[in-house]
C-alpha cells in the first residue's frame, strides 16, 4: 500500500488527484466543527454520550462526530445514503425507474438527479425531526430561544450542509481518487477512532485497552477475509459464427460475494430499532416507556441483542434478494449464448443461482450480526461508554480502503502500460 502511494506521487496527474482529494477532506472536516447558532453545545454533548449505539449513534458516526457539535455538517451523509437505498428499492417496484436503469449512462444520470432531490427532502425532514427531538428530549435550547425563526435557520443550515457534502463527494468522484461519498464516510469514521481509543484507555486502563486493540485487529482481518470471499460460478459461452468470424467459446465466471449486502443490513436494523425510541418521545405511557428504556433502547439488554441480530440476518437476505436478481442474470446469460456447465439455460439457471445465493448469504449474514452485536457484548461486559471497533465502522473503513487501493493500483497499472507502449 505504501509503495503504491509513493509510486502515485511520482506521476503528476495522480499526485494532483490525491492532493485534491485531501483538500476536499480538509474542507469537509472543517465544516464538521462549525456549530449552528442558538444550540447549547456542551449540554448536547453530555446528552449524546448516552446515545452512542442507536440511530443517533449512526448519524454521529457518519458525520464524524459533527452531530455532537451540532455543526453545519451534523447530518453527515446519512440523508444521501438513505436516499440511495430508497431509490434502489424503488427501482424494483417502479417500472419507470427500472427503465431508466436499463438505459445506460443517460438513465443513470436521471436516477442520480432524482436521488439528489430526494436527499434534500430527507435532509429537511431529518433536520426538522432532530431539532424538535433535541428540544423535547435533551433540552439543548436556552429558555425562550426555541422560536420559529431559529428553528427555520437551523433546519436550512443543516439541509444546506448536506447538499454541500453531496457536491464535495461528487467533486472527489470526478477529479479525485475513489468514490467521493465512500471517501467522506471513511473520513468521518476514522476521525472518531483516536478520541474513542483514548476514552477507553482512560476508563479501562492499559490492560483492557490492549485487549480491545488486539480484538480490533482480529476483527479487521476477519472483515477483510469475508469481504474478499466470493463464490465463482463457472460460465461457458457457446461458439457462434457471424459472417466469416467465430465468436464465443471462452470461459468466465459470475462472482457471488459472501457479504453481498455490505453494511446496509446493519443500517436498516438500527433504524427499525430506533422507531420505538421515537414513539416513546411522543407516547408517554409508563409501561411503554419502561419497555423501551429497559429492553429496546439499551444495547446491554438481551432482548435488544436478539432482536438486533435477527433483523440484521433478515435484512441481509432482503437486500441481497433486491441487489442481485437471478432471473435477470439467467436471461442475460441465455441472450448472449452463455450457460453454466451441467445446468439448463433459463429457469433452471435462475433456480441454481438462487440456491447458491441463499446458501452463501447465511454465513455472511451471521458474520454481519456478530460484528454488529460486538459493541453491545463488550458494553455489557465492561462499563465503557463507547466501543471504537463497531461493526459499521470496521466494515466501512476496510471496504472503502480496499476499493480505493484497487482503483489506485489500476490507474498505476494503466499508466505503466501506456509508458510501455510509447
Amino acid at each position: 500500500m505504501l509503495r503504491a502511494f509513493v509510486n502515485a506521487f511520482k506521476l503528476p496527474d495522480l499526485r494532483a488527484k490525491i492532493l485534491f482529494t485531501l483538500f476536499i477532506i480538509a474542507v469537509y472536516r472543517f465544516g464538521s466543527h462549525v456549530p449552528v447558532p442558538v444550540v447549547d453545545i456542551s449540554e448536547l454533548r453530555r446528552q449524546l454520550e448516552q446515545q452512542q449505539v442507536g440511530f443517533l449513534g449512526f448519524i454521529n458516526l457518519f458525520s464524524g462526530g459533527a452531530l455532537t457539535n451540532m455543526a453545519v455538517f451534523a447530518l453527515g451523509i446519512m440523508p444521501y445514503i438513505t436516499s440511495s437505498i430508497i431509490m434502489q428499492l424503488l427501482t424494483v417496484v417502479i417500472p419507470k425507474l427500472e427503465q431508466w436503469q436499463k438505459q445506460g449512462e443517460i438513465g443513470v444520470k436521471k436516477i442520480n438527479q432524482t436521488t439528489r432531490y430526494v436527499t434534500v427532502v430527507l435532509a429537511l425532514l431529518q433536520s426538522t425531526g432532530l431539532v424538535f427531538l433535541f428540544n423535547s428530549q435533551f433540552r439543548v435550547f436556552p429558555p425562550g430561544e426555541f422560536t420559529p425563526p431559529n428553528v427555520a435557520l437551523i433546519v436550512l443550515t443543516l439541509t444546506a450542509g448536506t447538499a454541500l457534502i453531496m457536491w464535495l463527494g461528487e467533486l472527489i468522484t470526478q477529479r479525485g481518487i475513489g468514490n467521493g461519498m465512500s471517501v467522506l464516510i471513511f473520513t468521518s469514521v476514522i476521525s472518531t477512532l483516536p478520541a474513542e481509543g483514548a476514552a477507553i484507555y482512560q476508563q479501562g486502563g492499559a490492560g483492557k485497552f490492549a485487549i480491545i486493540f488486539l480484538l480490533g485487529m482480529a476483527i479487521i482481518v476477519a472483515v477483510v477475509y469475508i469481504e474478499q470471499g466470493q463464490r465463482r460460478i463457472p460460465v461457458q459461452y457457446a461458439k457462434r459464427v457471424v459472417g466469416r468470424r467465430m465468436y464465443g467459446g471462452q470461459s468466465t465466471y459470475i462472482p457471488l460475494k459472501v457479504n453481498q449486502a455490505g453494511v446496509i443490513p446493519i443500517i436498516f436494523a438500527s433504524s427499525v430499532l430506533y422507531f420505538p425510541t421515537l414513539l416513546a418521545s411522543v407516547y408517554h405511557a409508563t409501561w411503554f416507556q419502561n419497555l423501551v428504556n429497559n429492553h429496546l433502547a439499551s444495547p446491554r439488554s438481551v432482548t435488544y441483542m436478539v432482536l438486533y441480530g435477527l433483523m440484521v440476518v433478515f435484512f441481509a437476505y432482503f437486500y441481497t434478494a433486491i441487489a442481485f436478481n437471478p432471473v435477470d442474470t439467467a436471461d442475460n446469460l441465455r441472450k448472449y449464448g452463455g450457460f453454466i456447465p451441467g445446468i439448463r439455460p433459463g429457469p433452471s439457471t435462475a433456480s441454481h443461482l438462487n440456491d447458491i445465493l441463499v446458501r452463501i448469504t447465511l454465513p455472511g449474514s451471521l458474520f454481519l450480526a456478530t460484528i454488529a452485536l460486538l459493541p453491545s457484548i463488550v458494553l455489557a461486559i465492561w462499563a465503557f461508554q463507547q466501543f471504537p471497533f463497531g461493526g459499521t465502522s470496521i466494515l466501512i473503513t476496510v471496504g472503502v480502503a480496499l476499493e480505493t487501493m484497487k482503483q489506485l493500483e489500476s490507474q498505476l497499472m494503466m499508466r505503466h502500460y501506456e509508458g510501455f507502449l510509447r
